[in-house]
This record gives C-alpha cells, structure tokens and sequence, in this order.
C-alpha cells in the first residue's frame, strides 16, 4: 500500500518495467527526432495542408507551380502561399523561384518517415 492507506494505480512487475510496457519502437525517438517527426505531423494535421501537399506528391511530372495550387484549393493566394510556407519549413516539400513563380515538389523520404514512425507505433499498439 502506497503512503496515506491507498494503493497504488499500477505497480511494475518483478521482472522489471520491459515485462510491463514494451517500447513503443525498437529504440527511443531523440529529443531531435520527436521534433522533427512532430513538426511535419503538425504541418498535415490542417486540412488546407494535407490537401496541398497531396496535390504537389499526386503531381505526374512530380512537381508544381505554386501558381496552379490556388484554384483547386480554393483559397486565396496570400494563404495558399503561407500553407506552402509551412509544409516547406517541415521539410514536406522543396521549392525552386523560377523566375517570378516559385515550383514545389514533395519529399517522398519525409513522408516515408512519418510513415514508418506511424507504422511502428501501430505495430507496436497491436502487439499489445
């Protein structure tokens, strides 16, 4: 029994606290992993972002004018342009000026981590 007469929520199991809560992935995330991992999960958690970046990685040539994205989003230019802002500050999309028009392209390898960090997490959660 814990101090003042009540017992405790949970106790660890005599074989050590891997007996009671296995990992959530095979190894611990960094600080800096988490980080990261949590700003690009941020950047598609809005609707307007995660239906922009769709648009540039469905995009057959694999990449877009920024120009192009303003009509099917349905959004004003100033808020397309601030949503790409974000996606590219996580590290989704890569961007090149061409001349006055700035051209997107998805980062398959940041959204494949995600993926995976998801995957495993999911795993990990069935295992259980």
């Amino acid at each position: 029994m814990a101090r003042g007469g009540r017992s405790p929520i949970a106790e660890v199991p005599s074989g050590g606290l891997e007996d009671c809560c296995p990992p959530i992935l095979a190894a611990p995330l960094h600080e800096s992993e988490a980080g990261e991992l949590a700003r690009g999960f941020a950047a598609l958690a809005d609707p307007a972002r995660l239906r922009l970046f769709s648009l540039i990685a469905a995009q057959p040539e694999g990449e877009v004018c920024a120009c192009a994205l303003v009509e099917p989003l349905g959004r004003s230019q100033p808020t397309v342009s601030h949503h790409l802002r974000v996606l590219y500050e996580a590290g989704l999309v890569d961007r090149e000026k061409r001349g006055t028009w700035v051209w997107y392209r998805a980062r398959p390898e940041r959204l494949e981590a995600l993926r995976s960090t998801l995957a495993a997490m999911s795993a990990a959660a069935d295992a259980r």
